[in-house]
């Protein structure tokens, strides 16, 4: 492998703004279906923030019908949350099949922290070459000890959440600030967030790009709902309207992404 240039010499992200006003029309226009194995508490709400954005949402996890479903789907979101026998038994069909239709897939490991046999299995599937693993800091850490490595080994892009939202390819780096408090007291939140970013990577050309673009997108919504919002509750609905009536001009007058390494805006 060839040698890597310090980062500040490396091809930064030169126009996030430009994916995220770009990837929301493609959404839109293109409908994107995008075939979820998630939490069964997020069902739900992923579906309907899928649908409030423009994209198509499919949710089955039958052995008889997921490779049929997850081939067929424009992208493949594999969330951990709830990783009962059934879920986990067709997970890897859905990944051959998403990977055979040339699909992208994202990996969500949620609380692989929590547990050594789920931490095991998510280091199998983040083998298979997802285009994107979408974490915590802690599930993140499981995976490597460090975003940027985790991102070179892998060969994928690494979205590593919190107050400030850092993007990795191992090269280039995005940190988006968007965002809200009220996002991290609804359930599912993460949940939905990473079947949008799927969304955004199915329509994008560039998942590092798409990535930090869908973070943006999301933590927008979030800062719009939160103005009406008056508890969880009423934010959850607000976040859906918002992320239904987001427009190009949301984006460019509320966007704060830089690259940390110049501490520029893109």
């Amino acid at each position: 492998m060839d040698a890597l240039p310090p980062r500040g010499e490396s091809e930064l992200p030169t126009d996030i703004l430009g994916a995220a006003r770009d990837g929301l029309a493609a959404v839109r226009v293109r409908r994107p279906r995008i075939h979820c194995i998630t939490n069964t508490v997020a069902q739900a709400f992923t579906a309907n923030a899928l649908l409030a954005l423009g994209a198509v949402p499919s949710m089955t996890t039958a052995p008889d019908e997921i490779a049929a479903f997850a081939g067929g789907a424009d992208g493949l979101l594999v969330n951990l949350g709830t990783l009962e026998p059934e879920r986990r038994a067709v997970i890897r069909t859905a990944i051959e099949a998403a990977s055979a239709a040339g699909r992208p897939f994202l990996l969500d490991p949620v609380f692989i922290d929590r547990s050594a046999g789920r931490a095991a299995f998510a280091r199998d599937l983040a083998a298979l070459g997802p285009a994107a693993i979408r974490g915590n800091g802690a599930e993140i850490a499981v995976l490597d000890t460090d975003a940027d490595a985790l991102a070179l080994r892998l060969g994928t892009v690494v979205a590593a959440t919190g107050e400030t939202d850092l993007v990795t390819d191992g090269r280039r780096l995005a940190a988006v600030a968007n965002g809200h408090p009220l996002m991290a007291r609804v359930t599912a939140m993460g949940c939905a967030g990473a079947a949008i970013t799927t969304a955004f990577i199915a329509v994008g050309e560039d998942a590092f790009t798409a990535t930090a673009a869908a973070m943006v997108v999301l933590g927008i919504a979030g800062e719009r709902a939160a103005e009406t919002a008056r508890g969880p509750g009423s934010f959850a609905s607000a976040y859906l309207d918002a992320l239904y009536a987001l427009e190009a001009d949301d984006i460019a007058a509320r966007a704060r992404v830089t690259s940390p390494s110049q501490g520029e805006a893109s």
